[in-house]
C-alpha cells in the first residue's frame, strides 16, 4: 500500500507537470515555473554534543507563477518539501515539513510576516538608472547608495538558498515632474524585521546652468542603521549602528569610447571615527570598467561598512565598533576593473581594496587587503549553459601571504549557480560556501524547473 501511494504521488506531479506544459497558455504576459529539487534542511533528531538538530535531506516541489505587464511585473515562490519513505517516521508513506508554511515551527523563530512574505519572489516597477520611478521587492544584491562608501554591493542572499529575504529597494527622480533638481532613494534589507535601513537623498544644483561639466554635478546625503545588529549572531551592541555622509560626483568625460566621472564621498561611523574617499571611475573602449580611489581613514574606520557579505559580519562589526577606537589614522586604496561585452552575455568584475602601509596590531578587516571578483555567463553564448559565479576573501597576508592568502580558504566566500536549459526545462546547482567560525559552512540545492 506504501509504495502504491508513493508512485502514485510521483505520478500526479510528472502528469501535472506534462498537462501545465502542454495546456495553452496566455502568450504573455503571464508564465509559469515548476521545479522539483532537493535540499538539506536541520530536521533530524537533535545531536547531544551540539545541540542542534541533524541535517535531512527533503525533496521540493515549487510552483512560480510570473505575471508582467509594462513596467509592473510580481512572481511568488510557492514550495513545498516531503520525503517518501521518511526515515524517522516508518509507519508513514510520505511526510510533509509543515516549517514551509507553519509559522514558528519547531522553534524556527519565523513568524507569520518571515515565513510569508519570502512566498513573493519579486515585485518591480521600472529599472533603477533607467526609469525615474523604480520599486524592486524581493532579493537585493550588489546595491550601493551615494558612490559606495557606506553601502557599496550590499545583499540580502547571504543566505541564500537555505533562507530567503525579502528586502525592497525604491526610488524616485524628480525628472518625472519635470523638475530635475532632486532625486531619492530608499531601501530595507528585510521588510520582515526592518533591521537595514538606507536612503539617499541627491541635489543637481547646477541642472540650470549651460556650462559643461558642472551642469552635471550631482551632491547627495547617505543616511544608513542597522536596528538589529545581533539577529543573527551575539554581539556586545546594544544600540542602532548607523552611519551617515555627505557625497558628491561629477562626469569629467562622456562620450562612447571613453568615459569618466569623479567623485568622492565623506563618512561618521557610530565610533567617532570618520573617513573619506576621493575617486575616479569610467569606461574604456566602451566595454572595461575601472574604477580608483584614494581614502583617508580614522582610528577604527571601516569603508564600505555595508558590504556585499554584511549580514555574515554584521556581529562582529559591530562588536568593533562598540570598542574607543585606538591608534592612529591610516590611508588605503581602492581599484577595479571589469568588462561587459557581447551584450552582457559575459561580465567580469574584480575588485582590490587595504591599507598603504602594513597591518600593525589592529586585527579588523580594515586592516588587511580584501579582494573580490564576480562574473556572469548569460544565456545564448553556449548552447543552454548559463551561470554565475563570485568569489571574495578577507584578511589577504595575515595568515600566509598575500598571494598563498587569495587562494586558501579561510576568510573565504564562495558562491556558484550553474543552469542548464533544453527547450522549457531548467536544471539548477547552486553553491555557496562561507568560512565562519574556523570551518566551512556549505549550502547547496539541485533543481530541475519547467518553464511554461
Amino acid at each position: 500500500m506504501k509504495k502504491l501511494l508513493a508512485i502514485g504521488i510521483i505520478a500526479i506531479l510528472g502528469c501535472g507537470s506534462y498537462v501545465w506544459s502542454q495546456t495553452d497558455q496566455p502568450a504573455k504576459p503571464f508564465t509559469a515555473g515548476v521545479n522539483l529539487g532537493t535540499d538539506v534542511l536541520a530536521t533530524g533528531p537533535v545531536d547531544p554534543a551540539t545541540g542542534a538538530r541533524t541535517p535531512e535531506s527533503w525533496t521540493q516541489i515549487g510552483f512560480q507563477p510570473d505575471l508582467a505587464f509594462g513596467k509592473f511585473g510580481i512572481g511568488l515562490n510557492l514550495t513545498l518539501h516531503f520525503q517518501i519513505y521518511p526515515v524517522n517516521q516508518p509507519d508513514q508513506a510520505v511526510a510533509i515539513y509543515p516549517g514551509d508554511w507553519v509559522p514558528n515551527y519547531d522553534g524556527n523563530k519565523k513568524g507569520i510576516i518571515d515565513l510569508y512574505l519570502p512566498k513573493i519572489l519579486y515585485v518591480r516597477y521600472g529599472l533603477k538608472g533607467v526609469d525615474p520611478l523604480f520599486v524592486k521587492v524581493g532579493a537585493i544584491g550588489d546595491l550601493s547608495l551615494g558612490n559606495g562608501f557606506i553601502m557599496g554591493n550590499y545583499s540580502n542572499m547571504s543566505f541564500f538558498p537555505d533562507t530567503r529575504i525579502t528586502g525592497i529597494d525604491f526610488g524616485l527622480d524628480g525628472t518625472m515632474f519635470q523638475f530635475p533638481y532632486v532625486g531619492f532613494e530608499f531601501l530595507t534589507g528585510n521588510l520582515a524585521q526592518i533591521d537595514v535601513i538606507g536612503a539617499h537623498v541627491l541635489t543637481r544644483p547646477m541642472i540650470w546652468s549651460d556650462i559643461p561639466i558642472i551642469k552635471n554635478l550631482q551632491v547627495g546625503l547617505t543616511f544608513v542603521t542597522d536596528t538589529k545588529p545581533g539577529l543573527y549572531a551575539a554581539t556586545t551592541s546594544t544600540k542602532n549602528i548607523s552611519v551617515y555622509g555627505l557625497d558628491a560626483s561629477v562626469p569629467v568625460l562622456s562620450n562612447p569610447a571613453v568615459s569618466m566621472a569623479a567623485f568622492t564621498e565623506a563618512a561618521v561611523e557610530p565610533n567617532g571615527s570618520s573617513g573619506f574617499m576621493l575617486g575616479v571611475g569610467g569606461k574604456l573602449i566602451s566595454f572595461f570598467t575601472y574604477g580608483l580611489q584614494l581614502r583617508l581613514m580614522g582610528a577604527g574606520f571601516i569603508p564600505t561598512y555595508f558590504d556585499a557579505n554584511y549580514d555574515i559580519y554584521r556581529a562582529a562589526k559591530a562588536d568593533y565598533m562598540a570598542l574607543i577606537p585606538s591608534g592612529s589614522g591610516f590611508a588605503g586604496w581602492f581599484a577595479s576593473i571589469g568588462t561587459s561585452i557581447l551584450g552582457d552575455k559575459i561580465v567580469a568584475n574584480a575588485s582590490l581594496d587595504g591599507p598603504i602601509a602594513a597591518a600593525a596590531t589592529d586585527t579588523s578587516q580594515t586592516a588587511y587587503p580584501h579582494a573580490r571578483a564576480v562574473a556572469h555567463l548569460g544565456e545564448g553564448l553556449l548552447p543552454g549553459i548559463y551561470a554565475d559565479a563570485s568569489y571574495e576573501k578577507y584578511y589577504l597576508g595575515k595568515k600566509y601571504g598575500f598571494f598563498p592568502d587569495l587562494v586558501d580558504p579561510t576568510d573565504a566566500i564562495v558562491g556558484l549557480a550553474i543552469n542548464y536549459k533544453t527547450g522549457s526545462s531548467v536544471l539548477t546547482l547552486m553553491y555557496n560556501a562561507k568560512w565562519l567560525n574556523n570551518s566551512w559552512k556549505v549550502s547547496s540545492s539541485l533543481q530541475a524547473s519547467l518553464k511554461f
